[in-house]
């Protein structure tokens, strides 16, 4: 039996989705549950599951054409026994039907199954079959087709996959022999320079945090106001508490959930730091969304932790913890995503003192959070001031003064810092 296979809805507001990479073949068998293809949309890439086995009988959508949700982008037939090519007249017709596209006959890719040939004489000449993803590392990184077809697989019937190049060329990279780099989403690819530059166009991700990005300069009045948090008493809350509660939690307490929390409270008492601007109009939101900026091997990603006035910290902790986690290994769904009310952008883990965090589309604030560390301070005391070590943090907040002014943002920076300061640390969890 025939399946269809449709571009997946991977949430409300996505009608659509970028095809980035086949992971199966036309006459490729496939299992239930396993990797089909990688779809991009919007907000994040996902891997999609075949929803059935059996046998690839057609691929409706190319690498990076956009589809709508619910087009038909590929059809599997259940009973392995069935699978037979599709005639071209009919693909076309089911094409132009569908899409309602006008291809020309000429220009229709031969989508016929795939079926090994047996009049290769060796099996070296059996492995020159390579993936589109394959070929492109491979011309980005100079390897021609002989060193191509050197390079074990271990894919089906020894099929060189994404995974072992990448590998290959991590074991190159550890020896002089041979100067390739491999693609790290996260950093500009550098294949061998062909005089002075080389261009090398952004990945799907670099593109989306771009555009949001430049969205948000062009859209919002950025201003921005700085504190300075004394986190004595937390650091050494945590150095106290840290083995019972990983004990307990199986994962460490760190400093951002005592932030976040400080943070919630105050949004609760300035309703125009937890709205956003529709046009001439202020949208209040009644309950407080986070958006925490994660940073993961392809760039950036803000997941959302939803309801925070409803979470007591060991529940900010909990949730903290499950979407950094998800969103590392890339389980996170594009609903998780978005409706953020408020932003954090957490670079103190990397050692920055402080930063000016760029707003968030379409929340109105942003709150950039620097390192700790020890530094000396002015101590005022009834008999008088004193220099003493403290734990001291910088707290950035970018506003948007199309809403917020200098004094509510202030006033808001003011609560943060007092709430982390004199927050009570008894009964925490």
């Amino acid at each position: 039996m025939i399946v269809d296979i449709v571009m997946p809805k991977m949430g409300e507001s996505i009608t659509e989705g970028t095809i980035l990479e086949w992971r199966k073949k036309i006459g490729e068998s496939i299992s239930l549950d396993e990797i089909l293809l990688e779809i991009g949309t919007d907000k994040v890439d996902s891997e999609i599951p075949s929803p059935n086995a059996g046998v690839v009988v057609e691929i409706l959508g190319e690498v990076n054409q956009v589809m709508d949700v619910g087009a038909v982008i590929a059809r599997i037939e259940t009973d392995a026994s069935e699978a037979k090519p599709i005639e071209k007249t009919q693909l076309n017709d089911e094409i132009k039907n569908e899409h309602k596209e006008n291809l020309e006959s000429t220009k229709v890719k031969d989508l016929t199954v795939n079926t090994p040939k047996k009049t290769p004489t060796n099996d070296t000449q059996e492995k020159k079959f390579f993936t589109p993803v394959v070929n492109k590392i491979a011309q980005e990184n100079n390897i021609n087709n002989d060193e191509l077809i050197s390079i074990p697989g271990t894919g089906k019937s020894g099929r060189l996959t994404k995974l072992d190049i990448l590998n290959y060329l991590k074991t190159q990279n550890s020896s002089s022999d041979k100067k390739y780099q491999i693609s790290e989403p996260s950093k500009p690819m550098t294949p061998a320079f062909k005089g002075n530059e080389e261009i090398v166009e952004m990945d799907h991700m670099r593109k989306l945090i771009a555009n949001h990005m430049k969205e948000s300069i062009d859209v919002s009045a950025h201003v921005y106001v700085m504190s300075e948090i004394d986190m004595t008493n937390i650091v050494n809350f945590v150095k106290k508490e840290d083995k019972a509660f990983n004990d307990k939690e199986g994962y460490p307490l760190t400093y951002t959930p005592f932030i976040i929390n400080a943070c919630v409270k105050a949004l609760g008492h300035y309703a125009e730091m937890n709205a956003s601007i529709s046009e001439d109009n202020i949208i209040y939101h009644k309950n407080i969304n986070i958006g925490m900026a994660v940073a993961i091997e392809k760039g950036l990603i803000v997941p959302v932790l939803k309801n925070c006035e409803e979470l007591n910290f060991l529940g900010l902790c909990r949730k903290l913890r499950d979407v950094s986690t998800r969103a590392r290994s890339n389980q996170l769904i594009p609903d998780e995503l978005q409706g953020s009310t408020f932003s954090i952008s957490n670079f103190g883990v990397f050692n920055v003192t402080m930063g000016t965090p760029i707003i968030n589309q379409p929340n109105v604030g942003i709150l950039g959070v620097g390192a700790v560390k020890k530094r000396p301070v002015v101590i005022e005391t009834k008999d008088g001031d004193t220099i003493g070590i403290k734990s001291m943090m910088i707290l950035s907040l970018g506003f948007d003064h199309r809403l917020v002014d200098g004094a509510g943002g202030s006033q808001f920076i003011e609560m943060v810092r007092e709430n982390i300061e004199t927050m009570n640390l008894e009964d925490l969890f």
